[in-house]
């Protein structure tokens, strides 16, 4: 069995899976895929498709091996009897990310809440007692007063704290902000990187004493040139170095766009969605692996994901 990269996935039911932007990881032995569900036909103005669906939630897909994935439900549901509540339908829902709180034994999810003009801007926060939920929504928070849009979470395996890693300051800069001990507020610590290179999408990773950071530029749903960028130490100014990819359309991420770095059996796969702006139900997916020679960083595109 194996997956065309830039198409759409199907899980065990042969149904597309729903989970978009999102990220793929490990709580023993198994594998968990959370990810936004747009499993709605796309809102209509006057007839015509907009780019969205209306919020449905976060789902949750588990895997023995990263082929076979079973659906788990939506784990994170829409709230329908509120129309100010954050997940409202008629809200945004973007880039679930989950990961466990030793401290806690809880499981904590962070995702990008915002309005449907994108002037809300918050991050969410929701916790589980088990990887698969349900979750419970606690909150929204701009962090450190600061706007957040596309996030990641990202562990620093130098300093064993976690990060929300944010687009702030209406996409301008990339905000590395510390998470407190139980993973659900923030320290205060903040640190700003690529300020004034309007870079989203982040995707980030660890390797050889190097922390590496994939973003793609702010061009909306269309696809555009990834980069990548360096540091020592988070709270050291990221250099921007190069686009990592080759192969077919490498200019344009290969139609897709960055949501995670996954790592399976020492290594690194970049993980990318491929939007269909009036069609987002039907957006694909790929999974391409990641080389590291010296210090630089190379995405080499291939058909098929076909495991490990």
């Amino acid at each position: 069995m194996e997956h065309r990269n830039g198409a759409c996935w199907l899980d065990v039911e042969g149904k597309p899976i729903q989970a978009h932007g999102g990220m793929i990881t490990r709580f023993g032995d198994t594998w968990y895929w959370y990810g936004e569900n747009k499993d709605a036909e796309n809102c209509t103005r006057d007839g015509a498709p907009l780019s969205r669906v209306d919020v449905i939630g976060v789902s949750c897909y588990t895997s023995p091996d990263l082929l076979h994935w079973t659906h788990q439900g939506v784990v994170l549901s829409a709230v329908t009897d509120s129309p100010v509540h954050p997940l409202h339908p008629s809200r945004v829902l973007e880039r679930p990310k989950v990961f466990y709180n030793a401290h806690t034994g809880k499981y904590v999810m962070w995702f990008h809440a915002d309005s449907p003009d994108y002037t809300f801007a918050q991050a969410g926060c929701a916790v589980a007692d088990s990887p698969a939920g349900p979750f419970r929504f606690l909150r929204t928070v701009a962090p450190n007063r600061r706007d957040c849009r596309d996030m990641t979470l990202y562990h620093d395996p130098v300093s064993g704290h976690e990060f929300l890693v944010h687009s702030g300051d209406w996409n301008k800069t990339l905000y590395f902000s510390e998470l407190t001990e139980d993973g659900l507020g923030f320290t205060g610590r903040c640190f700003a990187q690529m300020i004034n290179q309007e870079r989203e999408a982040p995707a980030l990773c660890y390797h050889n004493g190097l922390h590496y950071c994939v973003t793609s530029g702010c061009t909306g749903w269309a696809p555009n040139s990834a980069l990548y960028a360096t540091a020592q130490e988070v709270c050291m100014d990221m250099k921007l170095i190069d686009n990592p990819c080759e192969g077919p359309g490498y200019r344009q991420t290969f139609g897709g766009q960055s949501t995670w770095v996954l790592q399976a059996e020492n290594r690194y796969w970049l993980m990318l969605d491929h939007w269909k702006p009036l069609d987002l139900r039907h957006s694909g997916y790929s999974l391409l692996p990641m080389d590291f020679e010296g210090e630089r960083l190379t995405v080499r595109w291939q058909e098929t994901f076909a495991g490990l």
